[in-house]
């Protein structure tokens, strides 16, 4: 018997996704409630559960479709056992194996698994583990080629531990001497001899629902808002030292280590206080001032920059706010992030610091009408009581609409976020 495998519901006001990759291809056994496909909406992927054990029959949809809610994408034949559908594609592989020994040895072969064929994989990931079942994404398998390294040798951090490009740089990174070797053989087979049009190759590649929205949204936001950015910097010395003195008292009460974030969260929502214009948002020929802070905050997952929601955090402490921040990172790299956790909020922070970012100038988030850009810190000469001394400091960035928010109060804020930060104790009394 067969049981039709269908479009979940979404979420509210979300009617339809984009199917972004199958992980489970006809003839595969498959488990109950095991992942078989991935659905790409306009904020998060979701994945596909199987809702009974058996075969995969059929594939009734293609990637890169558009599927509705309540669909039919995928039939799974009921009562095929797992062993029975998995001999054949072992046999095959067997049979494979054999005939490519037969053969004479290529003069110079590939890393195992970047010759390998390849698809989109969940989320913009790879599967860890084997060298010839592996699933790169583009980005991955780009990644892969131009560094000319083995996927099967670089641990996955990826959801079901499936590989992500950050995890190729990072490998790249801490093995250049590996990967210089194992990438001198790699242009015979990944790259095509030069030819009289010069041998250039070029790969295109659908743009993921996510990115659609991304570029939509920003590119509204430069059309209807009047943006402006306002630059401060701010001396990192006495938040740095308050890290280092309590980081392990604070990482063994709390569960969570002690970032920069907490800090400048808490900052932003007494200036937010102080200054609420940069906390409200323009609907019509009407502004909503909002008595709460809402901060969204940019993570970074597989297939792009998400931004969930810290609901209320004027009245969380730091600790709540580092517990929240880094449970919606590990989320974001899971790809588990719900929808209704990336709705709403009413002023955005993004660290472009950590990936060492020194300036930016930050798009607004509709309909926010500002948002704080953190950057990398650096060791700089500044001048304190008439002396020249070095200290580690940022730069701060805060774009907003000045339809709404006059430059005055755009200073003030950044004046007030940067007291704080080279003051620490002022979060404490409230100043």
């Amino acid at each position: 018997m067969a049981t039709d495998v269908i479009v979940p519901t979404l979420g509210e006001s979300i009617t339809e996704a984009t199917l972004g990759q199958w992980l489970k291809q006809p003839g595969e056994a498959v488990k109950a409630d095991e992942p078989i496909a991935s659905l790409e909406t306009d904020k998060v992927a979701v994945e596909v559960n199987a809702p009974t054990a058996g075969v995969l029959a059929e594939h009734v949809a293609s990637e890169g479709d558009t599927v509705q809610v309540g669909a039919v994408i995928a039939r799974i034949q009921e009562g095929a056992s797992a062993a029975t559908a998995a001999t054949p594609a072992v046999e095959d592989r067997t049979a494979v194996g054999k005939a490519e020994a037969a053969q004479p040895p290529e003069p110079a072969a590939a890393p195992a698994g970047v010759a390998t064929p390849v698809g989109y994989g969940n989320h913009g990931e790879a599967e860890e583990g084997g060298t010839g079942g592996q699933t790169l994404s583009p980005s991955v398998r780009r990644a892969v080629l131009e560094h000319g390294l083995d996927p099967s040798k670089i641990k996955g951090t990826g959801k079901d531990g499936r590989l992500t490009k950050d995890d190729v740089l990072l490998a790249a990174r801490t093995a250049p001497a590996a990967a210089a070797a194992v990438s001198a053989p790699a242009p015979s087979v990944t790259a095509p001899a030069p030819s009289a049009a010069g041998g250039r190759k070029e790969e295109r590649v659908r743009m993921s629902r996510l990115r659609q929205t991304v570029a939509k949204r920003l590119k509204e936001a430069q059309n209807t808002a009047a943006m402006l950015t306002t630059f401060n910097d701010v001396d990192m010395s006495e938040v740095i030292a308050a890290r280092a003195k309590y980081k392990d008292l604070f990482e063994k009460k709390h569960g969570v280590r002690l970032g920069f974030m907490g800090f400048f969260v808490k900052a932003a929502c007494q200036a937010l206080r102080d200054i609420p214009a940069v906390n409200g948002s323009i609907e019509g020929d009407e502004i909503v001032y909002h008595d709460y802070a809402d901060i969204s905050v940019a993570v970074s997952a597989p297939n792009g920059l998400v931004v969930p929601v810290i609901r209320d955090a004027q009245d969380m402490s730091v600790a709540t706010i580092e517990k929240t921040i880094g449970d919606f990172g590990k989320r974001a790299k899971d790809g588990t992030l719900k929808m209704e956790e990336m709705k709403g909020g009413t002023f955005t922070i993004s660290n472009g610091g950590v990936f060492g970012s020194l300036m930016s100038t930050p798009i607004i988030n509709p309909p926010q009408s500002a948002v704080l850009g953190l950057h990398r810190i650096d060791e700089r000469p500044v001048v304190r009581d008439g002396q020249v001394v070095v200290r580690p400091m940022m730069y701060l960035a805060l774009s907003y609409d000045h339809r709404l928010i006059d430059g005055r109060e755009a200073v003030t804020f950044l004046v007030a976020l940067k007291n704080a930060i080279e003051d620490p104790t002022r979060l404490l009394i409230d100043l």
